[in-house]
C-alpha cells in the first residue's frame, strides 16, 4: 500500500533532497505526488492530488506553512512539519499539524516519520519534545486549568476526542493538545495513565 506524499517548501532544492531521500527506499512505499512553492499552492494541490501526507515547511513567502495547516485541517491528507526552526510546535499542533520534524533529522528518519504520520501517529523531533515539554510545564507543574479538568473528566467517561471536543465545542487539534499538556504536567504518557494519575492526586472524584 502506498503512501502519497506532498512536499510544501519554498527552496526547489529542499524539495529535490525531500524528493530524493523520501523515494530512495522503493520499498518504503513513499511516493512523492507533488511539490508546492508556498502554502496556497500546498493547499489548491492537497485538494487536486489528495495526498495522505504533507511534509510542510512553516516559512515561506505568501501564505506560510502555519496558515496552511488552519485551512487543511479537517480535509484528509495528515501535516508533518519540516522546519527548521523549534519554536512553533504548539501553535502547529493546535493548528492541526500532525507530527513535528527538523531538517537535521536523518533521511531514513525522516521516512519513517511519514509513514507514522500517515498512520495517524503524533511524530515529535526529540529536541522539539524536550522544548515542548518545557512549554507545558511552565505555568504550573502538576496543576491543570480549568479546560484541562474539562477534558480529563470527559476522557475519564470514556468520551473519544471528537465526542470530548463536540461536548466543549471546541476542535479535535486542541482536545489533543490540552491532552499533551496534561500529559506533560502529570507525567505520564497516555489518557489511561492521566486518568489513573489524576484519581491518584484526587484531581478527579472517585
Amino acid at each position: 500500500m502506498s503512501v502519497r506524499v506532498l512536499i510544501a517548501d519554498d527552496h526547489p532544492i529542499v524539495r529535490d533532497g525531500l524528493r530524493a531521500a523520501l523515494t530512495r527506499d522503493p520499498e518504503s512505499g513513499i511516493v512523492v505526488v507533488g511539490e508546492a512553492g508556498d502554502g496556497e499552492e500546498a493547499v489548491r494541490l492537497a485538494g487536486e492530488l489528495t495526498p495522505d501526507v504533507i511534509l510542510m515547511d512553516l516559512r515561506m513567502p505568501g501564505m506560510d506553512g502555519m496558515a496552511a495547516i488552519r485551512r487543511l485541517a479537517g480535509t484528509g491528507p495528515r501535516v508533518l512539519v519540516l522546519t527548521t526552526f523549534d519554536t512553533d510546535v504548539l501553535p502547529a499542533l493546535e493548528a492541526g499539524a500532525t507530527g513535528y520534524l527538523l531538517k537535521d533529522a536523518p533521511p531514513a528518519d525522516l521516512a519513517r516519520a511519514v509513514l507514522a504520520t500517515s498512520r495517524g501517529e503524533t511524530v515529535l523531533a526529540p529536541a522539539v519534545a524536550g522544548r515542548l515539554a518545557d512549554q507545558v510545564r511552565r505555568p504550573a507543574r502538576g496543576q491543570l486549568s480549568p479546560r484541562e479538568l474539562e477534558v480529563l473528566r470527559l476522557v475519564a467517561a470514556g468520551a473519544t476526542n471528537k465526542e470530548a471536543a463536540a461536548s466543549l465545542f471546541i476542535s479535535e487539534a486542541s482536545i489533543k493538545t490540552h491532552l499533551l499538556h496534561i500529559y506533560a504536567k502529570l507525567d505520564v504518557r497516555d489518557r489511561a495513565a492521566a486518568v489513573g494519575e489524576a484519581y491518584r492526586r484526587g484531581l478527579l472524584p472517585h
